[in-house]
């Protein structure tokens, strides 16, 4: 039986980076990787094995008793973070972790410390995997990946652990926000399922923000500067008026918890035209229909001094706050939590700051919370992962499958 960490450095091998302007079938290595664990699934001899055109994997282990029991869904993402390569990545495993600084790549003068990371301090005498400073590491959601597959070998191999169905599935472009978009529910088949793609150990994470994006279009008009008095309208300068009217308290990097915020992505800006790009995130419902309407009544405001259709605001919605469609099966949580005591783990509760595919499948009709994966400092140089916090997740889903069959 292959352990936890031999899966992980295995699978971290694979660049899997996602890109945003790619479309289905994704990057090559993430299909590439995807071929990989389909033999893996062969072997462990699940069933129902597929990799479809879109490039998700789905296999399922049978039950094993006669029992009733509720299906069960565990689900990782393939991509890694277009924020930074994942190509050649090259694992530390620091053994017996001290509490003091990790050289990751001496050269560059480039150091994972706990001056600057003080979470570090809570693994002393753990084993670290770390990054070499050049790459992400992958823990985001390789680690995920790895715990299911861990999991499912487990199961496969001590055929006393009594269980119902048991589906797994490992998706694509979940970096880009485009991680169930092809997502095939009825070809899934649980009842309700887990993400494993949470960070530090014991997260547990049911609740979401509402997520929306905007663009503002600015027409103005450009003359020569020469002759321009009374006649030229700065689009760029407009634009600035705008980002002037919202709210500046609420911005990512003054807000936390449950607070929403408008967090400026980018800005295009010449004299002739500008654009401003937003997402919009609140975790209530008429708090964050109210922060859309705010962004268009701007809009109209600034209108009525520059004329009219000098501001255009589209606005899409993205994902919802998964809550309204996990309470009403509450269980699937509260079991997480009593699995999570059950082997030693304090489950930390709390809200995410962002969304999982988690989130959209819940709507899509399959309740879907999410569990930690261990990692830390996700998309970058200075992510890692400590071997203890793979092993523990391993120990919460089979304790999860356990709890569900004897209930």
């Amino acid at each position: 039986m292959m352990d936890v960490t031999a899966r992980f450095l295995k699978y971290v091998k694979f660049d899997t980076q996602s890109v945003e302007e790619n479309n289905f079938p994704t990057t090559q290595g993430q299909i590439e990787l995807a071929k990989v664990l389909v033999d893996e699934l062969k072997t462990l001899n699940l069933e129902d094995i597929s990799l479809d055109d879109n490039g998700y994997v789905m296999a399922c282990l049978p039950a094993n008793t006669d029992k009733i029991l509720p299906s069960l869904g565990f689900i990782a993402h393939l991509d890694t973070s277009p924020d930074m390569s994942g190509n050649g990545v090259n694992p530390q495993i620091i053994e017996h972790y001290d509490g003091g600084d990790i050289v990751l790549h001496k050269e560059k003068n480039i150091v994972l410390s706990p001056k600057e990371f003080p979470e570090l301090n809570n693994y002393k005498g753990k084993t670290l995997i770390t990054t070499d400073g050049t790459t992400l590491l992958g823990a985001d959601d390789k680690a995920g990946i790895a715990e299911i597959m861990t999991a499912m070998e487990y199961l496969k191999n001590n055929q006393e652990v009594n269980h119902g169905k048991i589906y797994v599935a490992f998706t694509p472009n979940e970096e880009v926000g485009r991680g169930t978009d092809h997502f095939n529910i009825e070809r899934f088949g649980a009842d309700f399922a887990y993400t494993i793609d949470g960070g530090p150990i014991g997260e547990l994470e049911y609740e979401n923000f509402n997520a929306a994006g905007a663009i503002v279009s600015v027409q103005g008009r450009n003359i020569h500067p020469g002759s321009a008095k009374g006649k030229m309208i700065n689009a760029s300068l407009l634009a600035q008026e705008y980002i002037n009217l919202l709210p500046k308290e609420e911005t990512p990097a003054v807000t936390e918890g449950y607070e929403g915020f408008y967090h400026l992505t980018n800005i295009l800006g010449k004299v002739e035209e500008a654009e401003l790009r937003y997402i919009v995130r609140d975790f209530d419902l008429a708090s964050f229909e109210k922060r859309k309407k705010l962004m268009q009544r701007i809009a109209n405001q600034l209108n009525e001094n520059y004329g009219k259709d000098t501001f255009t605001v589209e606005i899409k919605d993205q994902y919802f706050n998964m809550r309204e469609k996990i309470e009403p099966v509450k269980h699937i949580v509260d079991t997480a939590s009593k699995a999570m005591e059950a082997v030693g783990v304090a489950p930390d509760i709390r809200p995410i700051r962002g969304g999982t595919d988690g989130a959209r499948l819940s709507y899509m009709g399959i309740p879907t919370p999410n569990i930690f994966a261990g990692g830390h400092n996700f998309h970058g140089k200075y992510e890692f992962i400590p071997t203890y916090a793979m092993e523990k997740a391993v120990e919460v889903i089979l304790k999860i499958v356990e709890m569900y069959a004897i209930e």
